[in-house]
C-alpha cells in the first residue's frame, strides 16, 4: 500500500543564526531541506510528498528544491503557528487520498534532520503497518534527572521520522480541531482516541535536528552522498 510522507519546514533560523530559514541553508551540494526530501521520495511505496512551509517561504522553498526533483511531485502547504497545526494542515491536504484507502500510513519527519536516510523511513513505515504507530530511538547516554541522580539504564531519546496508520491519525486530528485540542507531538493526539500501539524503531546519532550553527557543520562533516529520486509515476 502506498504510504505519505509530510515533512515540517515551517520554522526559522534564529537559533542557528542564519536570516533565513534554516532548512534552506547549504548542506554540501543540497539544501538541508533536499536531504530529506529526496530520502522520502525514494522510498518505494511513498506515494505522496507534503512540505510544510512558512507562506512567506514559499518561493524560496520552490527555488531551493525545483532544481533536484526532475519530474516529481511534491505537495505544499502553508503551516500553522504550532506543530500541531502544522500537521493537521498536511493531514487535511491528503485526507481525501486517505479516506479512498489511498494511503495507508502516514510519516511525519523534521525537516531539519537531513540524515534520516531511506532505511529509516523505511523501517517506521513498515512497523507502523505492523503495530499501527512506530517511532525512531536513539540510546542516550550520561542522563540525569532534574534532581541530579542518574537516569535508568535503557533511556532513549526520540527522533522523527514518526509513522502511524493513516485512518486513526486522521481521526485523531479531526477529533482534536473539534475539541480544540492541541498535542505537543503527534501521538499526543492519537492517545486521547484511546489505546495506541507504537512500537519503537533503532535509530542512530547521525539522524540529528539542526539547531545550532554547530550542527550544521557537524552534519556536513558526516553526510554521505544524497539519496537518489528517479522519475516514477504517482
Amino acid at each position: 500500500m502506498p504510504a505519505a510522507v509530510v515533512i515540517l519546514a515551517a520554522g526559522s533560523g534564529s537559533r542557528v543564526g542564519a536570516e533565513v530559514n534554516k532548512v534552506l541553508l547549504p548542506l554540501g551540494p543540497l539544501p538541508v531541506l533536499a536531504w530529506s526530501v529526496l530520502d522520502a521520495l525514494a522510498v518505494d511505496d511513498v506515494r505522496r510528498v507534503v512540505l510544510v512551509v512558512r507562506p512567506e517561504d514559499r518561493v524560496p522553498v520552490a527555488e531551493a528544491l525545483v532544481p533536484h526533483l526532475g519530474d516529481r511531485e511534491v505537495l505544499v502547504v502553508d503551516g500553522g503557528a504550532t506543530r500541531h497545526q502544522s500537521e493537521w494542515a498536511a493531514l487535511a491536504l491528503l485526507a481525501a487520498e486517505i479516506e479512498a484507502g489511498a494511503i495507508d500510513v502516514v510519516a511525519i519527519h523534521d525537516g531539519a534532520r537531513p540524515l534520516a536516510g531511506t532505511r529509516l523511513f523505511e523501517a517506521v513505515l513498515a512497523a507502523a503497518r505492523e503495530h499501527g504507530g512506530a517511532i525512531p530511538v536513539v540510546p542516550v547516554a550520561s542522563l540525569v534527572r532534574s534532581d541530579g541522580s542518574a537516569a535508568p539504564g535503557g533511556t532513549g531519546a526520540v527522533q522523527t521520522p514518526q509513522a502511524f496508520r493513516a485512518g486513526p491519525l486522521l481521526a485523531a486530528y479531526r477529533r482534536a480541531a473539534a475539541d480544540g485540542f492541541e498535542g505537543t507531538d503527534t501521538a499526543a493526539a492519537l492517545e486521547r482516541l484511546g489505546d495506541v500501539r507504537i512500537a519503537a524503531v533503532p535509530s542512530t546519532p547521525l539522524n540529528l535536528k539542526v539547531t545550532f550553527p554547530e550542527d550544521l557543520a557537524l552534519a556536513l562533516r558526516l553526510s554521505g552522498p544524497p539519496a537518489a529520486a528517479p522519475p516514477r509515476p504517482s
